[in-house]
């Protein structure tokens, strides 16, 4: 199918372009931007006046609910939750039942969803066998069966030693690892520590848990010079110990959340369980930081967390009910009501979601490595048009995904995607 986006600002934040322009699209890829050659015949013309044409936004951390987790979310369901938040690009985590530690797991989840022709799904391996921190996956095969990096996901690595073999292999190899950086023992509570958490007698998890993590993780970086991915950094003493192993030379890139840039723990409010929420909601000062370090490039990329959760998990007394939020549909919103509140240039909030994790996927992408996250001539055509006037409720009832939990929920939120394409198809229109 050929398609024309007329008359929308076209931005793309890796290239800094900037300006109102047409898209032409002509078999999947992007053939125009700006002069439309007379012999280019669309099939559809989308109206864009008035608003953004960006990039398809690259989400690094979208859990499907498929395989084992069905009665959380579905992938259809989520898939079309992410379509319908402008996400053309998503990573799985691999804590799903069964794990994705068997080449044939992955094959299965890629095949069904291609088939719903929805958003790009490139599963994260498992690190270890059933993420039970013991024995190393195969790799290599895993990588050949379409994973693009290796992650313990929520669970800890009790072995340091593993941990330390795990990022010889990778490095060797050139593979990538996903950590999210908690301490085992001290990561156990289910808020931050804190006075709130102490008024509340709610076990506490001190910013400790990630700092141990974030030193050990450091020290084996240097020893095998592995690349690592850092998931949800959440304090302010995590974003400095990440800025001093980036000038230090690490081959290291991180992620942050949509819940820790927006909140903070008092936003708990009287134990409302849909702020329970892993990595736990810090204090005002970490809020601050973590958004600092993202309008600086310290932070290459905001994640929506996307953990659909059902009803039953959520109904439960705070510390007992289990943490996670539906968030994909909420990204593209999330990013740009940052950069309105904070006065970040559009393009370097774009880039947190477009091309920043495209450059975390890095070599991962193979031969779409230059076009995902990017709105470039010759590339594929993942991209999406929002209206950055829409106003909008984040209504649970009216969101697409399974999972009905936020704590953004009656939140009043600016701008909205229009549509989406991936691949040179429609894939979502509002």
């Amino acid at each position: 199918m050929n398609l024309l986006i007329q008359g929308g600002r076209v931005i793309d934040p890796a290239s800094g372009y900037d300006q109102l322009a047409d898209v032409a699209v002509r078999q999947g890829v992007v053939s125009a931007v700006g002069a439309i050659g007379t012999d280019f015949k669309p099939d559809r013309v989308l109206d864009a006046a008035g608003c953004l044409v960006v990039p398809g936004l690259v989400d690094l951390a979208v859990r499907l609910g498929e395989p084992g987790h069905e009665h959380e979310g579905m992938l259809a369901s989520e898939l079309a939750a992410a379509v319908a938040g402008g996400v053309t690009t998503l990573a799985c985590p691999p804590d799903t039942d069964p794990v994705l530690d068997e080449p044939g797991l992955v094959e299965m989840l890629r095949y069904r969803a291609e088939k719903l022709h929805l958003s790009r799904v490139l599963p994260i391996g498992a690190l270890t066998r059933g993420l039970a921190g013991e024995t190393l996956t195969e790799m290599l095969e895993l990588t050949d069966s379409g994973c693009v990096a290796f992650s313990q996901a929520e669970v800890p690595l009790a072995n340091t030693q593993v941990l330390q073999r795990a990022l010889q292999y990778a490095s060797t190899f050139g593979y990538a690892v996903w950590l999210r950086p908690q301490e085992l023992h001290l990561g156990k509570g289910v808020a931050a520590s804190g006075a709130l958490a102490t008024r509340m007698g709610l076990s506490g998890v001190p910013v400790a848990a990630e700092t141990i993590a974030l030193h050990t993780i450091f020290d084996l970086m240097h020893a095998t010079g592995a690349r690592v991915h850092v998931c949800r950094l959440s304090s302010a003493a995590g974003v400095a110990l990440v800025r001093q192993a980036k000038a230090d030379g690490l081959k290291l890139s991180c992620d942050v959340s949509i819940n820790s840039l927006h909140l903070i723990d008092n936003d708990i409010g009287y134990f409302d369980s849909r702020a329970r929420l892993n990595p736990p909601l810090r204090q005002q000062r970490d809020r601050d930081a973590l958004r600092a370090a993202l309008a600086d490039g310290t932070i290459d990329a905001l994640v929506s967390d996307h953990t659909p959760v059902d009803e039953d998990a959520k109904a439960l007394p705070f510390a007992e009910a289990q943490p996670g939020a539906t968030g994909v549909e909420l990204l593209l919103s999330l990013v740009l009501k940052w950069s309105q509140q904070d006065g970040v240039d559009i393009k370097r909030a774009l880039a947190t979601v477009t091309s920043g994790p495209a450059s975390v996927l890095g070599a991962a992408l193979g031969s779409s490595r230059g076009s995902v996250g990017h709105l470039t001539v010759g590339g594929a055509a993942d991209l999406c048009i929002v209206d950055p006037h829409a106003q909008w409720v984040a209504a649970p009832q009216d969101l697409r995904s399974q999972g009905k939990h936020t704590p953004f929920s009656s939140y009043e939120l600016a701008a909205r995607a229009r549509c989406t394409v991936v691949g040179g198809q429609v894939a979502f229109h509002a």
